[in-house]
């Protein structure tokens, strides 16, 4: 059974930055594709960002510029980093795998991050 433990949200101010990681209990070297997505109040779950086993990463258009995904295959570790943070960023922030294509997705618990003045 794949976990995954988010942890680095809190609160931050506008144009602020903060860095989320994200634990996996396997190895994801070979992963099909570890992720960022989000989910604001009333809104529906996005995906945030997507980085994959050839290396690609691929960004939605909200975050483009701003945010930066990126694996570190030795610790097993998802990270995002978030700068230039909005108010419309606030949001619960869940880390993502699939092991194979057309795999199972594993979900992390989530972390809060709430951007404000």
């Amino acid at each position: 059974q794949v976990q995954l433990v988010e942890s680095g949200g809190g609160l931050v101010q506008p144009g602020g930055s903060l860095r989320l990681s994200c634990a996996a209990s396997v190895n994801i070297f070979s992963t099909f594709k570890t992720a960022w997505y989000r989910q604001a109040p009333g809104k529906q779950r996005e995906w945030v960002a997507i980085t994959t086993n050839l290396g690609s990463t691929e960004y939605a258009d909200s975050v483009k510029g701003r945010f930066t995904i990126s694996r570190d295959n030795a610790k097993n570790t998802v990270d995002l980093q978030m700068n230039s943070l909005k108010p419309e960023d606030t949001a619960v922030y869940y880390c993502n795998l699939r092991q194979s294509f057309g795999g199972v997705d594993y979900w992390g618990q989530g972390t809060q991050v709430t951007v404000s003045s």
